[in-house]
């Protein structure tokens, strides 16, 4: 016993050290340094002059495929997008592919702005792709498969022919047939090196100013009433996905002007006839241990990047699915499951990647009401 004892306590110290010794040196006893494969996991990017590009291939054929299955649903058929997401395709022009330069970009007549006819670089499409999409499964792609998608949005925008393979033999090729290729500046100074400047001196030089500095402003102003609706309601006038959102114009602004106005809760700019009404006590949700378990399951497959609790973003929100589907908890696991579309309008959904027990544990939130 006392010989196994000793070869335990060994190994621990061995351990311990090893702990010890993979700590950081900058930081003494805080984490450890990371590991290369932890590093490489990470580092993913690809820059214009395509280092960092892995080798592969992908047909516009096989992309045409992978697009139809998991790009569609957000960005069109033929990259025309939906109610949601901006035109990936569009506005350019075989001259602007000899130029190099789109002459839509400065034409205030055309009704936007696609991808295509703003991005100079392919390695901007590629890298995108890799590391964001599809939206509810980013990094879920093979290397290949990028290829593939790539090459048949290209193709889409007339840059590359139907039979073409794309590959990291081929993707210089490419570059240069891109429609805004020179539409890009690199005489700024902003990039890491001087492989694509040959400016030397930065934009600015200035250095922070740590005395007398000036007080925070505090901004106190707001809309007249008689401003606030001048140009047509803003809420409607944002889209319902992203950060802002447009306050809604057409109603006042709460009494008592200001920024603590603004902040306040509704209620306190209410009749007092009603805040003296007396509080109907809400009825609590069932199971609201297993609505938070659900809630989860929801942040971890990316649900409510497409659907809100009670209002439409991509798709329906959730309070609208339980009303409609109330009690058809085996419809709603299947239709998560498998996916579906013209149930709720244009935008299909696709399918989804949880487990048959995940499906049914959301299926049967949402048959019960969706609680909070």
């Amino acid at each position: 016993m006392s010989r196994f004892r000793n070869a335990v306590l060994t190994v621990a110290l061995l351990a311990v050290a090893g702990v010890a010794a993979a700590q950081s040196t900058k930081y003494p006893g805080v984490g450890r340094n990371a590991t290369p494969k932890e590093v490489a996991a990470w580092d993913i990017d690809v820059r214009p002059d395509f280092k960092g590009l892995p080798a592969g291939s992908g047909s516009v054929a096989k992309g045409q495929d992978v697009w139809e299955g998991k790009c569609a649903h957000c960005h069109g058929i033929f990259g025309e997008s939906g109610e949601v997401f901006s035109p990936l395709v569009g506005g350019t022009t075989a001259e602007d592919i000899k130029t190099g330069r789109v002459a839509k970009l400065t034409d205030p007549s055309f009704p936007g702005r696609t991808t295509l006819m703003k991005v100079p670089t392919v390695s901007t499409l590629w890298d995108y792709i890799n590391r964001a999409m599809p939206w509810n499964a980013p990094k879920s792609l093979s290397t290949d498969e990028v290829y593939a998608v790539t090459a048949f949005l290209l193709n889409l925008g007339g840059i590359v022919p139907d039979n073409y393979v794309l590959s990291d033999k081929n993707i210089r090729d490419v570059q240069a047939r891109m429609p805004n290729r020179n539409g890009m500046t690199t005489e700024h100074n902003m990039w890491p090196g001087p492989e694509f400047s040959k400016v030397k001196k930065a934009d600015t030089s200035n250095v922070a100013c740590m005395k007398d500095c000036t007080p925070e402003p505090k901004v106190a102003s707001f809309l007249p009433d008689y401003a606030r609706n001048a140009h047509g309601n803003l809420a409607e006038q944002n889209r319902l996905v992203g950060p802002q959102h447009g306050a809604d114009t057409t109603k006042p602004e709460p009494k008592g002007a200001g920024a603590a106005a603004v902040a306040a809760p509704v209620a306190a700019a209410a009749p007092a006839k009603e805040q003296a009404k007396p509080a109907v006590a809400a009825k609590p949700a069932a199971g609201g241990a297993d609505n938070k378990a659900t809630l989860a399951l929801l942040s971890k497959y990316s649900c409510t990047a497409c659907h809100a609790m009670d209002k439409k973003l991509v798709g329906p929100s959730f309070a609208d699915i339980a009303k409609k589907h109330a009690g058809k908890a085996d419809y709603l696991a299947g239709k998560i499951k498998n996916g579906g579309s013209g149930v709720w309008g244009p935008i299909p959904m696709p399918a989804q990647s949880l487990s048959e027990a995940e499906a049914k544990t959301i299926a049967a939130w949402l048959a019960a009401g969706a609680g909070k």
